[in-house]
């Protein structure tokens, strides 16, 4: 049977895996179910390993795939959304450039692999939720943060807010403890997020309960 490859999605130059794996989403949403995308990415092992993995846990197939000149080329053939069935909840409580960078990427991954997907913001962390927030990184190297961004944006990792923006797309659901938004002055008007569940610890201890994979970052 003949593949019909309706779309091409050129990901080289980008490094970040679940940048690559949001953006393929999205086209294969433009497709119907046996309609191809053609997906070309660096060829990288870590890329690679990722890719056929998020093919396989949302049920995705790998029509092709192969290497020349440092790019890897894919034909993904669009098939229905495997749900993975299941839960993954993260406490999250520093706002910092580079202690964003896991839980975020951790999240999305989930999100992207067909979770339920709930993050929990405390302390500090909530003002990653407030209208104009841009991560920093922590003591002396504060001044080159906005190198910083600039090189990781350039690999694919977008700001935190982006990310919360893709992770409710996906169906992800946002959590603000009361408590710290009242100690570091991010009233609810401040929200960037329309959708936030403003609680304290029993509500989230709920979502924890229930979940299949719990995360604590401090």
């Amino acid at each position: 049977m003949s593949t019909t490859v309706r779309t091409s999605l050129d990901m080289r130059g980008k490094t970040i895996t679940t940048f690559i794996a949001y953006e393929t989403l999205q086209q294969l949403g433009d497709l119907a179910d046996g309609e191809s995308l053609e997906l070309l990415t660096d060829a990288r092992e870590e890329i690679d390993n990722d890719i056929r993995a998020w093919c396989r846990t949302r049920g995705q197939e790998l029509t092709a795939a192969g290497s020349t000149n440092g790019s890897q080329h894919y034909v993904i053939t669009r098939q229905p959304l495997r749900p993975s069935g299941k839960r993954y909840a993260a406490v999250i409580s520093d706002a910092g450039l580079e202690e964003l960078l896991s839980p975020l990427a951790f999240a999305l991954a989930a999100a992207l692999e067909g979770s339920d997907v709930s993050l929990y913001f405390q302390g500090p962390a909530v003002r990653v939720l407030a209208k104009g927030f841009t991560e920093h990184l922590h003591g002396p190297g504060r001044p080159f943060s906005r190198f910083a961004r600039a090189g990781l944006t350039r690999a694919g990792h977008i700001p935190a807010q982006e990310k919360l923006r893709q992770l409710q797309a996906l169906g992800g659901r946002l959590y603000a403890c009361a408590g710290s938004m009242q100690h570091f002055k991010v009233a609810r008007t401040d929200l960037a997020f329309g959708d936030v569940t403003v609680a304290e610890y029993l509500t989230f201890m709920e979502i924890m309960a229930s979940a299949d994979i719990n995360v604590f970052i401090q």
